[in-house]
């Protein structure tokens, strides 16, 4: 077995369907505003994705994108692990797609529920794979369709949420890791609390009602527990890594709400201008949330090779975690 193996992210890569909706194209279906919806979320506009474009046809897009920018090809990767609440089928995995259609040699390949903390979550297990010698290089997506659970008729959710699928190539390095100069993983942290379940759900299931359901939220409660569970798992990063906020370039938050991202900067002390805020232009897109927001910082110049990432996020379940990320 492999020893003193470390994941570094050597390349990230993302996709966004093309139909845009604005809050004035929700104005004209449910009965809110541009500015009560701005105010409470930070949200302008989401995508949308196509009637016949499925999650998986979202995560191989934003898979081929990472795979370009690491110059590497299907036949390079060993693993594939997807971040999803939105499936495609309930069996099999979104994974086994995306290794069929990109030509990635038999290996693992799954999927990873743990809603909008899910590309925490999965990172961690990819992570995981490659400290272990049992993997090289493991392809990491975050992908939903959102829209497809939505009720349209609930102005307090359908609001909120939008498509689209992000990626990480998470590639074996030897030695390193130790010192926080050193790129990959330094460490993740993950929890949950099922007994917080019912804040945040669909109200249906294959076991349940054979449909997938919609997204029920118990808005004031998930903002109480999103910023002190944020903030504690950040905070817990910061702690096992003998650093402080200062030594942070940039904190890459699940973009669920302006309000909440706000609040747990402000609880850590962190400037705004250290935080990667993508929300405004893609509203929550669960686990395609943060590997959205990461690509778009890449993308734009903003985050480069060897600045310090806190990458947190919480979800339904209550799941939530964090990472520490030196790119």
């Amino acid at each position: 077995m492999a020893t003193n193996m470390r994941s570094i992210i050597a390349a990230t890569g993302s996709y966004l369907p093309e139909k845009i909706l604005t809050n004035k194209d929700l104005e004209a279906k449910v009965d809110t505003t541009d500015e009560w919806i701005f105010q409470r979320s930070g949200i302008k506009e989401r995508r949308i994705a196509a009637e016949d474009e499925t999650t998986g046809d979202m995560a191989i897009a934003a898979a081929k994108r990472a795979l370009a920018a690491a110059g590497l090809t299907g036949s390079d990767i060993d693993g594939i692990i997807v971040a999803t609440t939105t499936p495609d089928r309930t069996f099999p995995a979104v994974a086994v797609k995306v290794q069929a259609a990109l030509d990635i040699p038999v290996g693992l390949a799954f999927d990873i529920q743990a809603v909008c903390t899910g590309f925490v979550y999965a990172m961690s297990v990819a992570n995981n794979f490659i400290a272990l010698g049992q993997a090289k290089r493991i392809l990491v997506i975050g992908a939903e369709k959102m829209s497809s659970i939505l009720n349209w008729e609930d102005r307090t959710t359908c609001v909120l949420f939008g498509d689209g699928a992000g990626a990480v190539i998470l590639e074996a390095e030897e030695g390193g890791a130790g010192d926080i100069t050193d790129r990959g993983i330094h460490s993740t942290h993950l929890y949950a609390n099922g007994k917080l379940r019912d804040l945040l759900y669909t109200d249906g299931g294959t076991a349940m009602t054979g449909t997938s359901g919609q997204i029920v939220m118990e808005g004031r409660e998930v903002f109480k527990y999103a910023v002190k569970y944020m903030a504690d798992v950040v905070e817990e990063a910061l702690a096992e890594n003998n650093i402080t906020a200062d030594d942070v370039d940039w904190l890459v938050p699940h973009q669920a709400n302006i309000r909440i991202i706000e609040a747990t900067a402000k609880k850590l002390g962190l400037s705004m201008d250290k935080v990667i805020v993508t929300v405004e232009k893609h509203g929550n897109t669960s686990a395609a949330s943060i590997p959205l927001a990461l690509d778009d910082a890449v993308q734009s110049g903003k985050i480069k090779r060897g600045d310090l990432l806190l990458i947190e996020g919480m979800g339904g379940g209550l799941t939530w975690g964090s990472a520490l990320v030196r790119f």
